[in-house]
Formats: structure tokens, C-alpha cells, sequence
């Protein structure tokens, strides 16, 4: 089990870290361009990647702080600091979105010419690059360990890149001599933001609430059912921690089984979980005996 959490809590840091290395270099890039061209959809681009940056250094920490066996005082460990690392996100995601709205008025109120059309277009298409290329390396790591908060980091970094897709909009716009049309895109921009604020915030609050997909729940149930001397399964719970799952199952044995007996019930519903679900990586299980009449 320490071996198992060691090498999912560094895949987790590395994903961040590889993450904060490629959306920096893009923002960067993109930074250096701003001031060439002067597109406030360019300028909330690059701020919202230089945000993305960010939010990987509070799940790097989350990773960092999951290594910690539990305590006497954290009796399930400090798993569950990486689900309020995702509500980072969450809150940076918002802020990055109210800032892309508030430019966007700005430009609305005192227009000004985009200069060099052709960089924005060029600028948008690095970020759309670089910023779907992150996501998909934090997503499918994510995925792989089961880290609901590294996913809602790489599906901010695809926003980022819908975003950076939506400033090649506005320079193929500035080509075509429609002024108004930089303005309106990081309008664009800040809609896309707050679509995924709310999506990404759904799931994130539902994870603290301990709110698990009921296939996950229904496998388990089955798994617990599958070994010999399991007569009924009566109750299956299973929570995240972090990007670990546990199941807590009640099954019913025959009561004439000993102590020992029933322990090898108990041990083969564990292994056939684990098998079943490798999400599932703390399996409490409890022995009831058969009601006997």
C-alpha cells in the first residue's frame, strides 16, 4: 500500500510539474507578444495561462503533503488536501474569468486598434498548442491515479486553450477591419471561463461532500459478492481521499465459521475489490454472522 500511494503521489508531482513547465514557456511566449500588438483577448489569454501556472503549485504541495502516513490526529492520512487544492483551482478559474470580463469592458469603452493582427493569430495558435498538450498530459495523468483535482487542472488548461483558439478569432477578425471584434472575444473568452467555473466547481464540491459515481459503488458491490462464503452483501460506503478510493463493506457469512474462516472471507472480498476497482485502495471490511432462527 505505501509503495502503491509513493508511486501515484509522484506520478501526481510529476504531472504538475511537467504541467507548470510547459503552460509557463507558452505564457511566456505569449507575454513577450502582448506588447507588439496590444489585444486585450491576447492579454486575457496570457494571463489566464500565467493563472494555470499558478494553480499547479498548490497540487504539486497537495501531492507532497498525501505522502504523510496518518496520524493520531489525521487518522486517514492528508489525502483530502488535494480536493481543496482543486478548490484553489476552482477560485483561480473564477478570478481569471472576472479579469477577462473587466478588460474586455475596458477595451468596450476606450477602443484602440490592434497592431500586428498576424502575431495574435500567431500567439493564439501557440497557446491552443501548448495549452491542449498540457492538458491532455494532466487529464490522462489524472485519470490514471485517479486525481479528480490534477484532472480539473488539465481540464483548465483546455479552456485555456478554447480561449487561445478565440484570439485567432480576433486576429483573423482585426484583418478584416472589424475594431469591435478584440473586445467581444475576450467577452468570449471570460463566458468560456465561467462555463467551466461551474462545471469544475460542481465536481470539486461534490468530492469534499464525499459523492462517489454509483458504478464505482455497484462494482464494489459486486466484487464483495463474488468470493465463496459470502452469503449477502447488507451495506457498501466508499469515499475519496485525495486521489485514493475507500470501500467500508458489511457481508453476512454462515455463523458457523470460525474466527479464522471468516478472516479468509474478509481477505478474499478485499483482494477481489482491489482487483476489481485499483481505485480502490483502503478496503475496510466487516464479518456479520448469519442470523440463525
Amino acid at each position: 500500500m505505501t509503495d502503491d500511494l509513493a508511486m501515484t503521489t509522484a506520478a501526481g508531482i510529476r504531472a504538475s510539474i511537467i504541467g507548470l513547465i510547459g503552460l509557463l514557456a507558452t505564457a511566456l511566449v505569449q507575454l513577450a507578444l502582448v506588447g507588439l500588438t496590444g489585444s486585450v483577448a491576447l492579454l486575457s489569454d496570457t494571463v489566464h495561462n500565467l493563472g494555470d501556472c499558478l494553480t499547479a503549485l498548490p497540487i504539486w504541495l497537495a501531492f507532497r503533503l498525501a505522502r504523510r502516513p496518518p496520524s493520531a490526529r489525521f487518522t486517514y492520512g492528508l489525502g483530502r488536501v488535494e480536493d481543496l487544492a482543486g478548490l484553489l483551482v476552482v477560485f483561480a478559474i473564477g478570478a481569471s474569468g472576472v479579469y477577462a470580463v473587466f478588460v474586455s469592458i475596458e477595451r468596450l469603452l476606450h477602443p484602440s486598434p490592434v497592431e500586428q493582427p498576424w502575431i495574435v493569430v500567431a500567439a493564439g495558435l501557440i497557446g491552443v498548442i501548448g495549452n491542449e498538450a498540457v492538458a491532455r498530459f494532466r487529464i490522462n495523468a489524472g485519470k490514471r491515479i485517479g486525481s479528480l483535482a490534477l484532472v480539473a487542472d488539465g481540464e483548465h488548461a483546455r479552456s485555456d486553450g478554447l480561449s487561445s483558439l478565440a484570439v485567432v478569432g480576433s486576429g483573423l477578425a482585426s484583418l478584416a477591419g472589424w475594431a469591435w471584434a478584440d473586445p467581444i472575444v475576450g467577452l468570449v473568452i471570460a463566458a468560456l471561463i465561467g462555463a467551466l467555473f461551474v462545471r469544475t466547481g460542481r465536481a470539486i464540491l461534490a468530492r469534499l461532500l464525499d459523492a462517489v459515481d454509483p458504478e464505482l459503488v455497484d462494482r464494489v458491490r459486486s466484487a464483495a459478492a463474488e468470493p465463496g462464503g459470502v452469503i449477502t452483501v447488507d451495506d457498501v460506503r466508499v469515499r475519496w481521499l485525495g486521489h485514493r478510493a475507500r470501500a467500508e463493506i458489511d457481508v453476512t457469512v454462515d455463523s458457523s465459521l470460525s474466527v479464522v474462516e471468516a478472516r479468509a472471507v474478509a481477505d478474499a472480498v478485499t483482494n477481489e475489490i482491489r482487483q476489481d476497482s485499483p481505485e480502490v485502495k483502503d478496503v475496510a471490511v466487516q464479518i456479520l454472522p448469519a442470523l440463525t432462527h
